[in-house]
């Protein structure tokens, strides 16, 4: 049986269906622009106690690194926090 590339990124994503963030509004994960910086800290904490909690954080925050998502936060992780682990995974890739 022949697995098409839909087939493949649909089960790559199934993991959706699982996120405890499909239970919040997307604000929580991804901010206002009006935000204090504050209010920033406070709605990633908590975005963050949710991740922490979630069955599927590892298939998110690879999710978030594969797609090189900019914004929010996937995985437990910020956008700074994202780039600062792909820069320490390729820095790991060089030295092995």
């Amino acid at each position: 049986m022949a697995v098409s590339l839909a087939d493949t990124l649909d089960s790559r994503e199934d993991w959706q269906e699982e996120a405890l963030c499909r239970r919040y509004e997307n604000i929580v994960f991804f901010g206002d622009d009006g935000e204090s910086e504050l209010e920033k800290q406070g709605r990633e904490a908590r975005a963050k106690a949710i991740c922490k909690t979630c069955p599927v954080l590892e298939a998110c925050l690879e999710f978030a690194m594969e797609t090189n998502q900019k914004y929010g936060i996937w995985g437990g992780l910020t956008s700074k926090e994202r780039a600062s682990l792909k820069r320490r995974r390729a820095r790991a890739r060089r030295v092995s």
